[in-house]
């Protein structure tokens, strides 16, 4: 996993309980309705403004997996998005933030977040698969705080070491998507 370089993000990939999040979140990522992607899947569980609770089963899972997620398009490029899902672990005692990033992205410039203009940091991505490269952290209390509070966040890729985009996400519903999230 990668450590954002700032205070906010930093992750942490020590326990098994973390791992099958990731697992989870990976089969959650599928479910985001990615630009080009098959139609999502899932269930819908609830919308808390502009995010929503979705919830499977991943494949060998003894139980239900739920997500709080919010996907977007860029405006200025056909199939480019960028899903961002929040989730607990198993054992409920972690919080992961896993963003999903179109393939081609610059691995070594990493994911890095804005929220309300504010820099949070940078996370390297932890691998490519065909629904696209992810980055995920353990979320820690002073970032959690900061989505709960903010307006809203920005997402930075890079597909070269000039040419960076930001994804801009609405932080409205975060906080009540976030209480409702099991």
């Amino acid at each position: 996993m990668g450590t954002f370089r700032q205070d906010l993000f930093r992750c942490d990939l020590r326990t098994g309980a973390l791992k099958t999040a990731v697992a989870a979140a990976i089969t959650l990522a599928g479910l985001a309705g990615f630009p080009g992607s098959a139609q999502a899947q899932g269930v819908v569980r609830s919308v808390h403004q502009d995010w929503q609770i979705r919830c499977d089963t991943p494949p060998g899972a003894q139980s239900e997996q739920c997500a709080l997620m919010q996907s977007v398009v860029a405006e200025d490029r056909v199939n480019t998005g960028l899903t961002v899902l929040i989730l607990k672990t198993a054992d409920t005692k972690t919080l992961v933030m896993r963003v999903i990033a179109p393939l081609g992205v610059l691995i070594p410039a990493g994911l890095g977040l804005t929220i309300d203009k504010q820099n949070v940091g940078r996370a390297g991505f932890t691998k490519c698969v065909l629904g696209g490269c992810m980055a995920e952290v353990v979320m820690e209390d002073a970032l959690l705080k900061a989505l709960r509070t903010g307006q809203s966040a920005t997402f930075i890729i890079f597909f070269t070491p000039e040419e960076g985009i930001g994804f801009p996400l609405s932080l409205k519903g975060f906080a009540q998507g976030f209480d409702k999230l099991p």
